[in-house]
């Protein structure tokens, strides 16, 4: 997935629409309906709106129906608790009186050490890709070129993935609103990767595959800008639905995030080329 980094600051720029209240535009992706990365996204900005010195720590997200990418998305962000240490709020997406997503946001302030550890690689990771200059905008590149396209290959239920964002401001919010829009998209992937005749080329086409919940939670600040490592397992996928987790690394093996999923992967009746996200 190529997204222009400028396509993707212009989402985040949420128009105001009174007190607590957002309208936010949509990418275009070439799909009918919002990728939710971008919603993951826009809540963390939404969410810490006018909430100087607290960063989003932790944002769990349920995507209830699909929403159409064709009309902007609006955002009512209702707080639950506002110190000066910790904050919440609920951020609501809507189109009209549909509900598309809900997510519950926990915000703190940076605190010194009383304890500190951290995992660290269990095994060796992958090469990271060459420094270069990249493009300004995301890139990822999946490790040990693993192909999750094709349903012939067949391989355990992980999946270690690079990603970077090419010319991310140097701006924690933002940061963290990027690296989270990058964690949407492997999850279900990873849960394919043991079944033979099962690959990502058949989403949307053979079978009918979303995102049904997701959290991500971040330990410590963290650059957008520079390359992270995603590792990701999937610990059961079965009765229509995958699970799966995943943990973030700087490339030199420092953990910043950790974050959780719920997908979907059942047959699609008919084969139809289009699919909610539901």
């Amino acid at each position: 997935m190529d997204i222009d980094l400028d396509a993707m600051l212009g989402v985040l720029a949420l128009s105001r629409l009174g007190e607590n209240r957002y309208q936010a535009e949509n990418l275009s992706l070439g799909g009918p309906v919002v990728f939710g990365g971008q919603i993951l996204a826009q809540a963390i900005v939404a969410a810490a709106s006018g909430l100087d010195g607290l960063s989003v720590t932790t944002l769990h997200t349920v995507f209830a129906r699909a929403a159409t990418g064709a009309k902007p998305l609006e955002i009512d962000v209702v707080p639950i608790h506002r110190g000066r240490s910790f904050a919440s709020a609920t951020v609501t997406f809507r189109q009209g009186e549909r509900v598309c997503a809900q997510a519950t946001a926990l915000l703190s302030a940076e605190a010194p050490d009383l304890i500190r550890h951290g995992d660290t690689w269990a095994s060796a990771p992958p090469s990271a890709p060459p420094a270069g200059r990249p493009a300004r905008g995301l890139r990822t590149e999946i490790a040990d070129g693993v192909d999750i396209d094709d349903p012939d290959l067949v391989g355990p239920p992980d999946l270690d993935v690079w990603s970077r964002w090419g010319g991310a401001p140097d701006d924690p919010a933002t940061s963290r609103a990027l690296i989270a829009f990058a964690t949407d998209s492997f999850l279900v992937a990873t849960a394919m990767r043991p079944h033979l005749g099962v690959g990502q080329s058949q989403a949307h086409v053979t079978l009918s595959t979303g995102v049904l919940s997701h959290t991500i939670t971040f330990h410590q600040p963290c650059d957008a800008g520079s390359w992270l490592l995603l590792r990701q397992h999937s610990d059961f996928a079965g009765a229509g639905r995958t699970h799966g987790r995943g943990e973030i690394f700087t490339a030199d093996g420092q953990l910043v995030a950790s974050f959780t999923q719920d997908g979907m992967i059942r047959p699609m009746p008919g084969g139809s080329a289009h699919a909610g996200r539901l």
